[in-house]
């Protein structure tokens, strides 16, 4: 049984990002509902492998009966460990859609929306222990600052930390509703519904490990491409962006590449083409594309 998952964003750009050779091995490290993986699936020959990862159990009900096909229910931070495990050390090329799924906003007890009153969740993987809950009435203020700021940047981050920790001392917060409620205040209507919505992104980045699972995949991605193979990767926020960028100019994310007696740097890959963002079209006919920015790079 197949659910109304996800609606792949720039689907024909990311899949014609990989170069696919049609006997070679592809990953998608997000397979959600399975809509890039079936794309690159037409692209194979019979002698042709995709391998894709899922931590979220709902999307196994979207697997694909198909003898090239293995689906992984695990993190993509752990891609090598899991392709080694099945006896694959090189691929050709590698696909990532970053961000929450179309199935994950739109399941209201998920927590992942600013649209449903839902209990503080917002976990991809419904196994993990930390969720929004745990980070909304037990993280010191401190530390909920810290959460506000890097992650939502959010310029009233020591507001909101102050203010949930004040009113978590009366009774606990329980539901998505009783945050918004709780913080609405001291927002300005006009921007309410942005900061909403930067507030429960810092909350889910941090109860996921959104920015750590990106730099320990994007660190093992040079070790796992064949020369020439290809990295095409979407991103939603800023954060995720910025590091997706600098990793395929610098293969680091701070600071910058030492260069050799002739002034020359070595860096993995090389970019291909420019950043890739949706047209109007699929804008208009998919909102949730509207921020996606597309990235992709060559192994050298």
């Amino acid at each position: 049984m197949q659910m109304n998952y996800h609606n792949p964003v720039l689907l024909k750009e990311t899949v014609n990002g990989l170069n696919i050779k049609s006997d070679g091995i592809y990953v998608d490290v997000t397979f959600g509902g399975g809509g890039h993986s079936r794309e690159i699936l037409k692209h194979l020959s019979k002698e042709g492998r995709l391998i894709a990862f899922d931590q979220d159990q709902d999307a196994l009900l979207n697997t694909i009966d198909d003898d090239r096909f293995l689906l992984i229910n695990e993190n993509f931070r752990f891609i090598k460990r899991f392709l080694r495990f099945h006896g694959i050390k090189k691929v050709d090329g590698i696909l990532g859609d970053f961000g929450v799924s179309s199935h994950q906003f739109d399941e209201a007890q998920r927590g992942f929306s600013t649209r449903f009153n839902a209990n503080l969740d917002m976990r991809m993987n419904q196994k993990d222990e930390l969720s929004a809950y745990n980070v909304v009435n037990e993280y010191e203020e401190a530390e909920l600052k810290r959460v506000f700021k890097d992650y939502g940047e959010l310029r009233q981050a020591p507001l909101f930390a102050r203010v949930i920790v004040s009113e978590r001392k009366k009774e606990q917060i329980v539901k998505t509703e009783e945050l918004k409620a709780i913080l609405k205040p001291y927002m300005q209507e006009r921007r309410l519904n942005k900061i909403l919505a930067q507030i429960y992104q810092a909350i889910r980045i941090e109860v996921n490990q959104e920015i750590e699972v990106l730099k320990e995949f994007l660190l093992q991605t040079p070790d796992l491409l064949v020369k020439g193979g290809r990295l095409s990767l979407i991103s939603y926020h800023s954060l995720e962006d910025r590091l997706v960028k600098r990793f395929i100019r610098d293969g680091m994310f701070e600071g910058l590449p030492e260069k050799d007696v002739f002034g020359n740097i070595e860096v993995p890959f090389k970019r291909i083409g420019k950043l890739i963002v949706p047209s109007e079209e699929e804008v208009r006919q998919n909102n949730r594309a509207r921020s996606a920015k597309l990235r992709i790079a060559e192994k050298l």
